[in-house]
């Protein structure tokens, strides 16, 4: 039997979110934003994000899984647990009624931004200028970094172990630091290179200081005084800078964006603004049928290597722990639980910008307002690199979006010979899970200060929730 062609979709059509709104919708969406705001101004590096998100879910009944083995507790259907490694990476997990060996409902977020890092031997002193070298973090354009109020965030171990915390640029009555940029009045040499080589890396020297030390015998005057404010503010030497894990990022508060307050300006979206929608979505939860899981990594921005990045084995191992704890461990049962999970790989995408929009195809891009991005693949050019997610887990979750009224739309990476980029979900989906890219799309993505839409947000925390319902 033939049907009316009226009855046929041709094409999705994309909404813009802000239309279906309620007044309580429009007021879950603002407040929402509101409390990323504030994280996002407190939390600007990985260890601070991981450190605030144990504090939060401490607050939701969540356990160290250390506790739990040294006390010899069980787990069961509900509870909550979670473990860190390094105060780098952070898996949570609620409990569900299933086996885990069924597998798990993961959200897999990273908490690093791109940046810049204090070299080990960082101070000198040039030209009666103290000054800080530096070795920039992850995809940047150097010179967005020039010119603009910075702050210096991390940590500084003595060699008795003691870890000194730094934040300096941040309350209004703190002195920011930055890098100084040419005069246009000198920089034709500089003008006539391309973005790309107009900043060389090594030239991102962080300005700390100008005044001497009273002792004008003293050699490197100004270094020294440098060194005098650090030690009597925070009780450091210069040796103690071998031992230091400084970050040099925006100074100031993340903000509401645009006239109708209707986005949210930070540095760090990409990608603590999936790593906290995540974390909303889960803290939201009752007991799950499927265990639900909120990973939060460090290292995405450069590989995703080492300890604390997610092809560390940090996540595996805390697995076995769980089995261990709730069961009879081995390793077929560990096996069996990560290839049968599901997981949304939350991570940014590119919103269309209709300044640049020779870069986009715009059939398969994202916008603002538009909610919850599914991204089928990322890598870059001829698919290199990525994960390309299976039709089937797409219709799953198509189906699970609608029925909770989530609103989602598709995009890819720009055009195909533009560039691309790379997530985690490939690492996941070598267990053999099933695993997609979806996340907030951005203005300004890798820039000092990015853009997203208040409510892409809301709808990106609304999916992850249904996901961790309902796979």
């Amino acid at each position: 039997m033939e049907k009316n062609n009226k009855d046929l979709k041709l094409e999705k059509k994309y909404e813009l979110a802000w239309d279906s709104y309620s007044k309580e919708d429009l007021d879950a969406a603002f407040a929402l934003s509101d409390r990323y705001i504030d994280f996002m101004s407190e939390c600007k590096t990985e260890r601070e994000c991981i450190t605030k998100s144990i504090e939060i879910a401490e607050k939701n009944g969540y356990k160290n899984i250390e506790d739990i083995i040294k006390n010899k507790e069980t787990l069961k259907a509900g509870d909550k647990v979670y473990a860190q490694l390094m105060g780098k990476v952070l898996a949570m997990f609620l409990i569900g009624e299933e086996s885990l060996e069924k597998g798990m409902n993961i959200l897999g977020a990273h908490v690093d931004s791109p940046r810049i890092d204090l070299k080990q031997n960082p101070l000198y002193e040039d030209s009666d200028i103290s000054l800080l070298k530096t070795h920039y973090y992850g995809g940047v354009k150097k010179y967005q970094w020039v010119t603009i109020p910075l702050a210096i965030h991390g940590v500084v171990v003595k060699k008795d172990g003691t870890i000194v915390n730094i934040v300096i640029g941040e309350d209004e009555k703190d002195p920011v630091v930055g890098i100084s940029d040419l005069l246009i009045h000198l920089s034709a040499d500089q003008m006539s290179k391309t973005l790309a080589k107009g900043i060389d890396g090594e030239s991102l020297n962080v300005c700390v200081g100008s005044m001497p030390i009273e002792d004008k015998e003293a050699k490197n005057r100004v270094k020294a005084n440098t060194l005098r404010i650090l030690n009597e503010r925070y009780g450091i030497t210069e040796e103690d800078f071998v031992s230091a894990e400084l970050e040099i990022v925006p100074a100031g508060r993340a903000r509401h964006y645009g006239l109708d307050s209707s986005m949210v300006l930070a540095y760090g979206h990409d990608d603590r603004i999936c790593g906290y929608t995540s974390l909303e979505a889960i803290l939201e939860m009752d007991t799950p049928k499927r265990t639900s899981v909120c990973l939060l990594v460090d290292k995405e921005e450069v590989g995703s290597q080492g300890a604390t990045g997610m092809k560390g084995k940090f996540f595996e191992n805390t697995v076995a722990e769980i089995i261990n704890i709730m069961e009879d461990y081995n390793d077929l049962k560990l096996r069996r639980a990560l290839a049968n999970s599901k997981m949304l790989s939350s991570d940014v995408s590119a919103a269309f910008d209709p300044n640049y929009p020779s870069v986009s195809d715009k059939r398969n891009n994202a916008f603002f307002g538009k909610g919850l991005v599914l991204n089928k693949y990322t890598g870059a050019r001829g698919k290199g690199g990525c994960n390309d997610a299976n039709p089937e887990f797409i219709a799953e979750l198509r189906n699970i979006f609608d029925k909770h009224g989530v609103i989602w739309q598709t995009s890819e990476l720009g055009k195909v010979d533009q560039g691309g980029g790379g997530t985690i979900a490939y690492i996941l989906a070598e267990y053999g899970m099933e695993v997609i890219d979806s996340g907030v799309a951005l203005h300004n993505m890798h820039a000092p200060w990015e853009i997203a839409s208040k409510a892409d947000i809301y709808e990106a925390y609304k999916g992850y929730k249904a996901f961790l319902i309902e796979a």
